[in-house]
């Protein structure tokens, strides 16, 4: 008499539906062309005209603080550069709603009704959150950095911006303070998983206050105290916020089983 070992390259999707880690794969592969053809067709849409729009938003902040601002182009290829990287972060911000919907499409069918049912709220809610803070960085933190930057306390010196530097400046400025304003997802799994708790989170408040400091010293491309005071003041407040939504799973069905 034979016996027969069970498939141990299998996995059940929800629907009920066995599918092999072959199967899985092929899936994961035809996503990834998709969401590889949705990149491409993103940065050819956004090479022209987009990219040079884009730059012009990027440096008017500059042109309302000092009057008569330009960018300067030092190297042969510094503003070709600068131009496709920007393409490419335009291209992907293009594409990211059909990469989103493929990676849950795929990691979908593997979740329970209860964690799919909150997936999607908790996906949307990130990337308002990312695109507000890069609009709070746009908006509230670049121009008095760039007030205190581009007007030195002196008659003597003249500032001179070249175009890549002042590129990816802003931008890493506005990326990382979009990131930032994930901190309140990022609390509440990590107390979803236990690592902390909202009591633990609100007993911390000196350090959180540290740490807001820090960040804002970080993010800010200044040393002007009233810049790093608005960019810690939300981080503080976003701290805080992580602190309510972890308030808010511990013990509860959210995304799984009551602990």
């Amino acid at each position: 008499m034979t016996t027969g070992a069970p498939p141990i390259a299998q996995r059940t999707d929800d629907d009920g539906k066995v599918r092999t880690i072959i199967e899985h794969l092929q899936e994961l592969r035809r996503r990834v062309m998709i969401m590889a053809v949705a990149l491409v067709v993103g940065v050819g849409v956004s090479i022209w005209p987009l990219t040079k729009y884009t730059i012009h938003f990027l440096v008017e902040p500059g042109q309302d603080v000092y009057p008569g601002f330009k960018l300067h182009q030092f190297q042969l290829l510094d503003y070709w550069s600068t131009y496709f990287r920007v393409s490419l972060l335009l291209g992907i911000a293009i594409a990211m709603p059909v990469i989103m919907y493929e990676l849950l499409a795929f990691v979908a069918p593997g979740l329970t009704k209860q964690e799919r049912r909150w997936l999607y709220p908790i996906v949307i809610g990130a990337s308002a959150m990312f695109l507000l803070g890069m609009a709070f960085a746009y908006y509230a933190e670049l121009p008095p950095a760039l007030r205190f930057l581009l007007k030195p306390n002196t008659d003597d010196v003249e500032p001179t911006i070249g175009v890549q530097t002042y590129i990816d400046t802003v931008t890493r400025l506005l990326l990382i303070t979009g990131l930032v304003f994930e901190m309140p997802f990022v609390i509440m799994g990590l107390a979803k998983i236990g690592v902390v708790t909202s009591k633990r989170l609100i007993g911390w408040w000196r350090y959180a206050i540290l740490a807001a400091v820090v960040i804002a010293a970080i993010v800010t491309p200044s040393i002007d105290p009233v810049t790093q005071t608005v960019v810690a003041v939300p981080v503080l407040v976003l701290y805080f916020v992580g602190a309510l939504l972890a308030r808010l799973v511990e013990g509860s069905t959210f995304l799984g089983a009551r602990r």
